[in-house]
């Protein structure tokens, strides 16, 4: 390509990477990221990525490329992340708790040329790694001098940066390139790929700022997983479009959290219910000081008023307010006005800056407010395509609307009201489960004839997995076994909290099990959070 026409491509892109290079060139001495003992500030960190991204080039990757993760919330995963973005790379983001069947399903899907895992996840990914025929190079982090001898190691992470230059990378990254493909589960037991554009991610980033009001004096805290969109898109790049800190946990520890957030005078944070509830157990925390605390978001699942009202007290500067969205709509697509946390505290809240939010009706008409439907949405928000899967693609954009396949109503004020899920997904302590892959699974055990899989309200989990099984006829099997045996092969958020006995199905004239009646019937099995 002509020099003139990267130049023009550089002056007037939305690359993500540029939010980077932008905050350092703005804000060169402020910390960008704080991980346990190691400390950037923007100049560093954007040097690091620089070097990232110039040794992943220098592999011959070539345009649009995949390069995979497999690691827990570390700096290296921020590092790589931003270098894929400057190279023109996709980053492909992957839960390091997937089992070996799961990783090897994902790695050879996105056909990732390169794979960066922590050293942990040898034991699950160590198997897969001979027969990707598309993988040519593995780097290892934190390895404590120990290199895991694997087919396709190259090194260690550090290494592959070392052999980088600091220069800064300018290639031609096109604004609907994509920067990052997520696998999220479907209503089957094959995840779906979500690819994601840079300018997705970039008018996320901006829209999310704004709806937060955050700016450069923010300390954001990073606990829930990065590789995760709740924390990625909606909390992690915001943060460095303003140039705020990021201090990075990798897990959820009260006694840590509350010594961080004290100590390092957090200003925003993203945690789940349960996470809250831990906070508020816990008795070191009673003392801490958080009122450096302005914004504490959570997600996945709504809390009760009470509940709010007691974390308000614990963080008393704090406005205590839910986001929700969803991975093919990078989040979060709507989210509560400080009014919302008292008066609508069950609603998801209105649409935030850059989004449109409708309810559709089965045959493409839009509703009315008040009247029940499919939520849907328009924006630049928008994933580009589901990888390898045009059908659910196509299926997904019917009407000129994108189908989140939620159900709900929106009221006057424009305040979003969840009510179901259109298809069976269950969203347990912030993971998404597919219901059909458990009852799969459950089905493969030679004692059950019948299995029908829910997720049940709990104050804990949002939702907890629960299967319902009929036995064959002479055969005795327990829980206990059940829920081994579906450990055996599934992550362990996918694996049943509990197992019912039963001896029949409500159905439909067809046949079908009625999900929805087995809800109802049994949804006192678990302490509601409404």
């Amino acid at each position: 390509m002509a020099m003139r026409d990267i130049e023009r491509n550089l002056i007037q892109r939305v690359c993500v990477g540029d939010i980077l290079t932008r905050s350092a060139a703005h804000h060169p001495e402020s910390l960008a990221v704080k991980d346990g003992e190691y400390q950037f500030t923007y100049k560093e960190f954007n040097d690091v990525v620089n070097q990232c991204a110039s040794a992943l080039l220098a592999l011959g990757l070539k345009y649009q490329d995949r390069v995979a993760l497999a690691t827990r919330n570390r700096w290296e995963f921020l590092v790589t992340y931003f270098g894929c973005a400057k190279a023109g790379l996709i980053a492909v983001p992957l839960n390091p708790g997937l089992r070996p069947r799961e990783f090897d399903y994902c790695l050879r899907d996105s056909g990732a040329r390169v794979l960066i895992a922590e050293s942990f996840v040898t034991s699950s990914i160590g198997s897969v790694l001979d027969h990707l025929t598309d993988l040519q190079h593995v780097f290892w982090i934190r390895t404590d001098g120990v290199i895991p001898d694997f087919p396709k190691t190259s090194g260690t992470f550090e290494s592959l940066v070392q052999s980088g230059h600091t220069t800064e990378v300018e290639r031609v990254v096109w604004d609907r390139d994509a920067v990052q493909l997520l696998y999220t589960s479907g209503t089957t037991s094959a995840p779906k790929g979500v690819l994601t554009s840079h300018v997705a991610i970039t008018i996320t980033a901006l829209s999310t700022a704004l709806r937060h009001k955050m700016d450069g004096y923010d300390v954001v805290l990073h606990l829930l997983p990065l590789f995760h969109c709740a924390q990625l898109n909606s909390i992690a790049i915001p943060t460095f479009t303003v140039a705020g800190t990021s201090i990075i946990l990798s897990d959820f520890d009260p006694v840590h959290v509350t010594t961080v957030v004290e100590q390092d005078k957090v200003s925003l944070l993203l945690l789940l219910p349960m996470m809250y509830q831990a906070l508020l157990v816990h008795p070191g925390s009673q003392e801490a000081d958080f009122s450096s605390v302005r914004l504490a978001i959570y997600a996945m699942a709504p809390m009760p008023l009470s509940r709010i009202q007691q974390i308000q007290m614990r963080f008393p500067n704090a406005d205590v307010l839910l986001g929700s969205g969803q991975t093919e709509f990078t989040p979060p697509t709507t989210f509560q006005f400080p009014a919302h946390q008292y008066m609508k505290a069950a609603s998801w809240g209105s649409a935030t800056p850059s989004v449109q939010v409708e309810i559709m009706d089965d045959k493409g008409y839009l509703l009315s407010c008040g009247q029940t439907g499919e939520i849907v949405y328009r924006g630049p928000q928008a994933m580009e395509r589901y990888w390898n899967q045009p059908e659910k693609t196509e299926e997904v954009f019917q009407h000129g609307w994108f189908h989140s396949g939620d159900v709900g109503y929106m009221d006057e004020e424009g305040v979003i009201w969840f009510t179901d899920r259109k298809k069976d997904m269950i969203k347990t302590g912030g993971e998404n489960v597919a219901s059909l892959e458990v009852e799969r699974r459950l089905l493969e055990h030679p004692a059950v004839v019948e299995a029908a899989v829910l997720g049940l309200p709990h104050s804990k989990w949002g939702e907890a997995v629960t299967g319902l099984i009929i036995v064959k006829s002479g055969m005795n099997v327990s829980e206990r076994d059940l829920i081994a045996f579906c450990k055996e092969v599934l992550t362990d958020f996918k694996v049943p909290k509990q197992i019912l006995f039963v001896h029949e199905f409500p159905r439909t004239g067809t046949g079908k099990i009625q999900k929805q009646k087995l809800r109802q019937e049994n949804i006192a099995l678990y302490e509601t959070i409404l």
